[in-house]
């Protein structure tokens, strides 16, 4: 037997190598080109036809799947025949088969192999003689698959080839994952900015506050990002004031479209000073015309004078206006049906003297309220929520209804809209507590503090910061007003008035001088003082004196109230 020539053994090893080399080289080209596209649809066009070239074979495919029709589709395609376009179900032919096992398929004899699809074959003349289909696969599970048909020599497709397509498989199934989280991103933060757009121009078109004892007051308390849910009021030429409130069928993008609409239709109406009645009726008409897929708008309508005496009103399919005079409450049905559903819809008009009284409208949301039991509220635990609070000025009552509420399950937006005489604002007691001096009694003091000020509706974090204020000051009294003995009380009250908030403490230990007691700097490590910087941090003012028995100290803490402020903004 004749041995083998040396630079035959040597070209025999080589050239392997060499096509790994190769292999490697085009791989690594390849990942970085896909990995760096700004337009990955181009980029897939111009990558499958190189590696069409590199694998030497005459067709090449890519199918990506529909999520929602779990449907393939090819994507871009490169070959004799072109196939972009064409459609597999999910385990229909090779490529729907690799795609439903996450396996890639080898079929060495198209012709004899009943799995192949001939659709394409038969639709092009083209014909199909081996193939190969690697399914893409990401973290998730396969979004695609990628064909080879026919090798350019006439030999069937191996093992080596499916090995190598997927490889390729790897880097196009990273970069059109990659492609589509940062477009589902893109379209997140499209939304985003288009939900903060359609939420600004629904503010708006909600009134401002008025504090010049106006007799119309409203909140509004999205349960999501939209609210379906308005109000408005506005004065009149004649010394009046118009005001409505309403809420649209649905939720939803759609909903909030129609609520921006139904909202200045029904102020530009009402401005033309039409009876309640036939202010709806004329609304209802514009409507019909324009609302769409089954939407419609509940809403109350009417005109009150400035010291809300008198009221006139219509309703269309809200809830009952509420009337609490004298002690009792009187509601007022919707005669007229939903607006935007029955074109000749008629609508009653209702007029009557307030005589001190408050009208009440509210949206559905108020009744749909959940409580701990997992129930609606309904309308008896709305009237024992109003009233409650029916002493409060109407500022007051509001807030502390949309307090209650918030801390209750809210499944809808809630609206409320107030008419009622303007009254001085008084300051309210919201918390008082004598306690001893000793700091196994500030635990519990902290707890009814934070409980009291969630009854106002404030914003958390302001909570916290004003029960941190009251923890320190207090701490302060007993650690160095009283001294070790700790013996003596401690007396804790709390008021507002408008968004003025008042907390006074208030000690039996000795005098002390005002002028000793200056801030110090938080970020100082030294004892004394950084309890009154933290104070000082946190209140728009403070100060001590005497207290008003002689005996003692009254330390005075101020804060401008920006939560509810905020809230106002927010709501009207």
């Amino acid at each position: 037997m004749n041995s083998p020539q040396p630079e035959r053994i040597a070209t025999a090893v080589v050239e392997p190598r060499r096509r790994d080399t190769g292999a490697l080289v085009f791989l690594a080209d390849l990942s970085r080109s896909l990995a760096v596209s700004l337009d990955l649809r181009q980029t897939l066009t111009q990558a499958i036809t190189r590696v069409r070239d590199f694998l030497e074979v005459e067709g090449i495919a890519l199918f990506l799947l529909d999520p929602a029709s779990q449907v393939l589709e090819c994507q871009v395609s490169a070959g004799p025949i072109d196939v972009t376009g064409m459609r597999l179900a999910v385990g229909q032919g090779i490529v729907g088969q690799a795609l439903a096992q996450d396996a890639t398929q080898i079929v060495a004899d198209a012709g004899s192999d009943a799995r192949v699809w001939r659709g394409s074959d038969e639709a092009s003349g083209f014909v199909t003689r081996s193939l190969v289909c690697a399914p893409l696969r990401t973290a998730a599970g396969p979004i695609g698959v990628i064909e080879i048909v026919n090798r350019r020599d006439g030999a069937p497709f191996t093992a080596a080839d499916a090995e190598l397509l997927e490889l390729v498989a790897a880097p196009a199934a990273l970069a059109i994952n990659n492609a589509r989280m940062a477009g589902e991103l893109l379209e997140q933060q499209r939304l985003k900015r288009e939900l903060d757009l359609a939420r600004h121009l629904q503010k708006s078109l909600l009134p401002r506050r008025r504090r010049d004892g106006f007799p119309v007051l409203g909140v509004n308390r999205p349960a999501h990002e939209m609210s379906g849910d308005f109000y408005d009021y506005f004065e009149l030429t004649d010394g009046s004031i118009g005001f409505l409130i309403g809420d649209i069928s649905g939720k939803g993008l759609d909903a909030a479209l129609l609520m921006m609409r139904a909202a200045s239709l029904l102020r530009w109406i009402g401005k033309e000073r039409l009876a309640p009645a036939a202010w709806l009726a004329r609304a209802n008409e514009e409507l019909c015309d324009s609302a769409r897929e089954g939407r419609f708008v509940c809403a109350v309508v009417g005109y009150c004078d400035r010291a809300a005496r008198h009221v006139r009103f219509a309703s269309a399919g809200f809830p009952p206006v509420l009337v609490h005079s004298g002690g009792q409450y009187r509601q007022y049905l919707a005669d007229g049906p939903p607006l935007g559903i029955v074109r000749e819809a008629q609508f009653t008009e209702h007029a009557l003297a307030l005589d001190g009284g408050t009208l009440y409208a509210f949206s559905d949301g108020a009744t749909d309220v959940r409580g701990s039991d997992g129930k609606p509220i309904g309308m008896a635990g709305l009237l024992a929520l109003i009233q409650r609070h029916a002493q409060a000025t109407p500022k007051a009552r509001l807030r502390s209804l949309l307090g209650e509420l918030r801390r209750l399950h809210l499944v809808d937006d809630t609206t409320f809209l107030l008419i009622e005489a303007a009254q001085v604002e008084r300051p309210q007691l919201l918390f008082s507590d004598r306690m001893p001096a000793r700091a196994d009694a500030m635990r519990g003091l902290r707890t009814q503090l934070r409980a009291a000020f969630d009854r106002e509706a404030l914003e958390p974090r302001l909570r916290d910061e004003l029960v941190l204020a009251v923890d320190e000051a207090c701490t302060n009294v007993i650690r160095h007003g009283y001294g070790p003995a700790c013996e003596g009380p401690l007396e804790v009250r709390a008021t507002r008035c408008a968004a003025m908030l008042t907390l006074e403490i208030i000690d039996e230990a000795p005098a002390i001088d005002p002028a000793t007691f200056k801030p110090g700097t938080l970020g100082e490590c030294r004892c004394g003082g950084l309890g009154i910087a933290l104070i000082d941090r946190i209140m728009d003012d403070w100060h001590i004196e005497p207290a008003e028995t002689g005996r003692g100290n009254r330390l005075v803490l101020r804060k401008h109230i920006e939560a509810w402020a905020s809230e106002e903004a927010e709501e009207s």
